[in-house]
């Protein structure tokens, strides 16, 4: 039996209970035991959580959420694509502002990035660079198909005149951070 087919079969029988990293390296029997967990969520749609989606879980814990699978859709979008636009969005999130490492604000995780769809595959959106934008996985989640417009600079502008001077100067060191140089 492969060692996904082992996983897979370890996990469905132990659906909510929290898995350690040793312990599913032993049950795979290969040095590449992640890489097939993460075949099993990425390709297969089972929902096996890591810290990085539940602040409960500790690194190295894993924990089946259900065996309800989720749709697989295939990676059609490549490696360099997603490079380009993960840099073309200055590694941050394209809806709540949220950059790629630090602590999210809404939910304390620390802050992952995927790639999204402005227009969604399921409406008929394509994998092309300009229908793609980075994303937290926290906007990623709640999407849900919804686009929301970017805001123009008079908008932002007008938020910005509206916040407290504190704030302001957080936002000048970080544009000046973000710019320096260029």
């Amino acid at each position: 039996m492969a060692a996904r087919d082992r996983l897979r079969e370890y996990f469905l029988a132990r659906v909510g209970q929290v898995l350690g990293s040793d312990e599913l390296r032993a049950v795979a029997g290969i040095s590449e035991w992640a890489r097939r967990v993460r075949e099993l969520r990425d390709d297969e749609g089972y929902q096996i959580l890591t810290h990085n989606d539940r602040s409960g879980l500790k690194p190295g814990e894993y924990i089946l959420e259900t065996d309800k699978r989720l749709p697989a859709f295939g990676r059609s979008i490549s490696k360099e694509t997603r490079a380009y636009v993960l840099d073309r969005n200055g590694f941050t999130c394209q809806m709540c502002g949220a950059a790629a490492g630090e602590t999210h604000p809404y939910d304390g995780r620390k802050v992952r990035l995927h790639i999204g769809h402005i227009v969604d595959k399921s409406l008929g959106g394509d994998d092309e660079p300009s229908n793609l934008r980075a994303l937290c996985s926290v906007c990623n989640e709640g999407a849900a198909n919804i686009t929301l417009p970017r805001p123009d600079a008079g908008k932002l502008l007008a938020q910005i005149r509206r916040a407290t001077s504190d704030d302001q100067r957080v936002i000048l060191d970080w544009l000046k951070a973000k710019f320096d140089g260029r």
